[in-house]
């Protein structure tokens, strides 16, 4: 049933197939077999995995296995609160995970939820309100203003019937609806004779069939989309996991080699070379990452929280600075969401209105020079706009809205820009009468008392026109009418892809009532006014940021192709466009008659996409992740949720949004601004600098502890470092010290990069070869003190002690390095992040406590030892910072000597 082109066949052949009487309906035997065949009006409850198994496999990730295995080493060495602690912050990190997936997850819920309503249907003869649930094709279904729409209906007969349909199609305005037949190829968004399941009746009353229910509807097969959709796995997730994967073996693989050759070369006891392999294994894991990953992604999602961006799964923070393609929806997001006349024309004369949205500021021009005083056409033809309409302008809170239809409120709008007021005007000439606007007609009309007495139409451009006999010149007499004339000034309006509306009188003389013979013929034609809903001023600038920054912004709507191009060439989405000639936008029907190869060519090449399907939706985004981009889609209805869920990063709107789009999302935002998505880019892209940034400094402790004990082994010395221990180090440095690198702020020109490719490595080779740097002087440092103390009589105790005061003093001199990736301490400024110095203070503290509290000595094998064994310490610390300042300094002086030619 639901492949039926429903749409396409006539009232009375819909009827015949469905066995459907539209005076009585259907009687309850026939209803309760049709509940039978067809079951409930509901989709049914996602299938997936239960929560046991949704939870354990949170612990399934290369990077937990290690830390995993970093516990059973603890708990092999007898650190059983170290190995309480490790383990709290897996146990913590799977439960946070299990609540994100689970909030993901509920967008199936969400869509169920949406079908949950009432309809009100005729059954044997009796009009019955029942839950939507019990509906079955066949049933005749009663539609008035203000109800959800509860199953896909066949329309059967409508009163000036308007429908909104932008959570299921992106259409911003309301539908007109009729019942006549279409063609068969007619699209979804352009289906005038079906309502579907879960949109709006905005205006208007109607009666239809159903045709569709449960997983039949449309809004069930955006259901089953979303269920089968994959969720990708994001670009730092990707990273991470090759990152482990190669960390595990390098552990592993260094564990057995110092194992093999203490035991088989130095002929050592093989539970000795046992423990030195768990010293090696602990010393090495980078216990910290997790955690300090987990607070720089949330300190992330706290940053764009300030920039209204909130953020539901801790990944995405990083993904957006990956982000190389951005998928945006038009209406709201790019555009205001509000109405703006900007053209107008009047008695062969066109005039501009400045000024954007619904707030009444603006003025009106003539080719640049602005009109102190109008024209009387112009006049007239504003006033017309003003006592024809039924909307009403208010201000709330210090903003603007509109009660009633979009396009009404913006008539209302330019006449105040003007200088018209309702108020004066109605009292000048109150409403008597109107004929309301109906879709056959295409037309409304008021009549209007006062000296004289008026009626004024407004409507479609050739319904106004077939009306008209004369028009206004411009100064208020009548002249012929050149019909050629009105044309070419609505083709062109249509080609900056303003919607039209033209305005006409009569004299009211000696009518009390209009009926549609008093607007049949003879009128006076006024003018037309332009209408648009005009893009964000910062969504412009944002655009021209994400061009520079090397992000590709893509605009997917459902709205019409002229409408779409003309916004697209206003904002700027195509460098080589502009507003005289626009980018070319693809339609849906175009996308479909393409095959596979040319699909993923135009989804790459081509900047607008008009009237698209929720399938070519999600078929442009994995077209473009097939080319390797990073893509950020956007979107509010429950035809954007499968692409949302699908891409990289799906970007839902707080206020205009379905709870279907958010719960698929990974972003939300809170001002449905483009705006912020641009910001949030930013801020992602400081995130990934600064986890880059503590990777690159928290591997030197690993490797130079690693280092340290394979040198002792190799050369059949005493460890100088002893698991304990590195396990000390290893956890105070990562969390005293690096976690001040989560609050570093962003560096000037982050958005003047390109984009980070998909597939390149977290660590380039210029940051590897600074970590192994920074780990060999670790090593050297603290080997050549731990003998020297050897040497001069010291305790091993002592010698470890020194060895790991190395560790702590050169970690913390690294880090004044590692602030940033290519500047200096100095040209940074010594407080822009103040916690650097407090993370410092914090942990040459604990190493004090380490050195000299009897308690620590015992727990961890240290001694105290004298002042002046600190002065080389320090002096290794001083080495590291002056040897990484001069790498950084030679790097910045070749690549400006290369610039340069």
């Amino acid at each position: 049933m639901p492949e039926t082109p429903w749409h396409r066949l006539p009232p009375d052949e819909v009827l015949g197939r469905l066995d459907a009487n539209p005076q009585q309906g259907l009687e309850a035997p026939e209803v309760q077999a049709r509940q039978r065949s067809h079951g409930p009006n509901a989709l049914p409850p996602p299938k997936g995995r239960g929560p046991l198994l949704r939870f354990l496999l949170q612990f399934h990730q290369v990077l937990v296995h290690i830390l995993l295995v970093a516990t059973v080493i603890k708990l092999a060495v007898g650190a059983y609160t170290d190995a309480a602690v490790i383990f709290g912050v897996i146990f913590l990190n799977a439960v946070i995970g299990f609540v994100q997936e689970g909030k993901a997850l509920g967008a199936l819920e969400a869509l169920a939820r949406a079908l949950t309503t009432e309809a009100t249907v005729l059954r044997g003869g009796q009009r019955q309100r029942i839950d939507a649930r019990a509906l079955v094709p066949g049933d005749i279904v009663l539609l008035a203003s203000g109800d959800k729409v509860p199953a896909d209906l066949r329309l059967l007969g409508v009163r000036e019937l308007r429908v909104a349909e932008a959570a299921l199609t992106g259409e911003s305005l309301p539908v007109e609806k009729s019942a006549e037949p279409l063609a068969a190829d007619t699209v979804l968004a352009d289906r005038r004779n079906m309502a579907y399941s879960s949109t709006l009746v905005h205006y208007g009353t109607a009666t239809g069939v159903v045709v569709a229910t449960g997983t039949g509807t449309e809004i069930g097969r955006i259901s089953q989309l979303l269920a089968q959709t994959d969720v990708l796995a994001t670009p730092l997730t990707q990273r991470i996991a090759r990152f482990s994967h190669w960390l595990m073996w390098a552990i592993l693989s260094l564990a057995a080699l110092t194992f093999a050759v203490g035991t088989f070369v130095h002929g050592k006891p093989l539970v000795d070379m046992f423990m030195a392999a768990v010293a090696l294994a602990v010393a090495m894991i980078p216990e910290g990452l997790v955690v300090v990953l987990t607070v720089t992604l949330a300190i992330g999602v706290s940053r764009m929280a300030r920039r209204h961006a909130i953020i539901r799964h801790l990944p995405a923070v990083e993904t957006l600075g990956s982000t190389t393609v951005i998928c945006s929806d038009k209406t709201g997001t790019l555009t205001r969401n509000e109405m703006t006349v900007q053209r107008l024309w009047a008695g062969g004369a066109g005039a501009e209105v400045s000024g954007v949205g619904y707030a009444p500021q603006g003025a009106l021009s003539r080719d640049g020079q602005p009109l102190p005083v109008l024209p009387p056409a112009l006049h007239e033809l504003l006033r017309a706009g003003l006592l024809c309409n039924d909307a009403v302008l208010r201000e709330d809170d210090g903003g603007w809205r509109i009660d009633g239809d979009p396009t009404e409120g913006a008539l209302i709008v330019a006449a105040r820009k003007a200088g018209l007021l309702e108020a004066a005007e109605a009292a000048a000439q109150p409403r008597l009468d109107a004929l309301p606007f109906e879709s056959q007609h295409q037309y409304m009309a008021t009549l209007h008392g006062g000296a004289p007495p008026q009626l004024y139409l407004k409507g479609a451009v050739e319904a106004v026109l077939a009306r008209c006999s004369h028009a206004l010149a411009a100064d208020g007499s009548l002249q012929p009418l050149d019909p050629d004339a009105v044309h070419a000034q609505v083709e062109a309006m249509a080609r900056l892809g303003l919607r039209v509306l033209a305005f006409a009188r009569r004299s009211g003389q000696g009518l009390a009532h209009i009926g549609h013979d008093d607007v049949a013929g003879g009128l006076e034609f006024i003018g037309l006014q332009g209408m648009i809903d005009p893009p964000r001023a910062e969504a412009v600038r944002a655009v021209q940021a994400c061009h520079t920054a090397g992000i590709r912004v893509k605009m997917i709507t459902g709205d019409h192709a002229v409408t779409a191009a003309a916004i697209a060439a206003e904002i700027g989405l195509d460098p080589h466009a502009s507003r005289e000639h626009p980018p070319r936008a693809l339609s849906g029907r175009e996308l479909e008659a393409l095959d596979a190869a040319a699909f993923e060519a135009a989804a790459a090449d081509t900047a607008v996409f008009a009237r698209v399907t929720p399938e070519q939706k999600l078929r442009l985004v994995q077209a473009l992740q097939a080319r390797g981009e990073v893509v950020a889609m956007t979107g509010d209805g429950v035809n954007d949720a499968p692409a949302l869920k699908r891409a990289d990063i799906g970007v839902a709107m707080g206020i205009t949004g379905t709870e279907v789009s958010k719960e698929a999302a990974a972003m939300v935002l809170t001002d449905d601004n483009f705006a912020s998505i641009e910001a949030a880019v930013e801020e992602g892209r400081g995130v990934f600098d600064n986890i880059v940034k503590f990777i690159s400094w928290i591997l030197p402790t690993n490797a130079g502890q690693g280092l340290v004990i394979i040198a002792a082994i190799l050369a059949a010395q005493p460890l100088p470092i002893l698991p304990v221990q590195a396990l000390w180090i290893n956890m105070t440095t990562a969390v005293l010290l690096g976690l001040t690198l989560c609050f570093e702020p962003r560096e000037a020109g982050i958005m003047q990069r390109p984009p980070r490719r998909p597939e390149a490595s977290i660590l380039n080779l210029e940051l590897v070869l600074r970590i192994v740097l920074v780990g060999v002087m670790l090593m050297i440092g603290a080997t050549v003190l731990f003998h020297h103390a050897i040497a001069r009589g010291l305790s091993e105790a002592e010698a470890r002690t020194i060895a790991l005061a190395v560790f702590a003093v050169g970690q913390s001199f690294y880090l004044l390095n590692m602030r940033s990736l290519r500047l200096s301490m100095w040209q940074l400024g010594l407080m822009s992040n103040p916690w650097i110095w407090v993370g410092i203070a914090a942990m040459m503290g604990s190493q004090l406590l380490l050195t000299y509290v009897p308690l620590m000595n015992t727990l961890f094998h240290t001694a105290p030892i004298a002042a002046a064994e600190w002065l080389p310490v320090l002096a290794v610390g001083l080495t590291i910072y002056a040897v990484i300042g001069a790498e950084k300094l030679l790097r910045k002086t070749l690549e400006a000597r290369a610039a340069r030619g």
